[in-house]
């Protein structure tokens, strides 16, 4: 799977140009988006049947900085149960082999009420493939 890619923008650092720790949530955000967009759905097409994903759980482990104006690419790895579902993701500067950042978001199914419900069958049908077929996510416009 092609990873989806984001290039560090001078509001995404500190006054180090260093990646702040909070922007990588937006960028584990951008990837999740990406991934679902690739699976032929939107977080709207989602929420519309009445299917909501909050975030109950998200952590990040940094290793090495990202700074102002690399390139960053970011792959996802989707795990689920019928409740929730988690993503992993690993953050490399385009063109190199060593992590930068670690993290994953876990996000629990919960209907209209804002109770947690059951994954319905078209979204597990829907992450399934998911696991066994490529996809291809588009870059972030530069």
């Amino acid at each position: 799977m092609a990873p989806y890619q984001h290039r560090v923008l001078y509001g995404d650092t500190d006054q180090m140009q260093v990646v702040y720790y909070a922007s990588y949530l937006r960028f584990f955000e951008g990837a999740r988006n990406e991934w679902i967009r690739a699976l032929g759905l939107t977080y709207a097409q989602i929420e519309s049947r009445g299917i909501f994903l909050p975030v109950m759980e998200a952590a990040t482990r940094y290793l090495r900085p990202a700074r102002y104006d690399d390139l960053l690419e970011i792959p996802v790895t989707v795990t689920h149960t019928r409740v929730k579902i988690r993503f992993d993701y690993v953050v490399r500067r385009q063109g190199e082999g060593s992590a930068l950042a670690l993290g994953h978001t876990v996000h629990a199914c919960v209907g209209k009420e804002g109770r947690p419900t059951r994954a319905p069958d078209w979204l597990l049908q829907a992450l399934e493939p998911a696991s066994t077929r490529e996809i291809s996510l588009p870059t972030k416009e530069l």
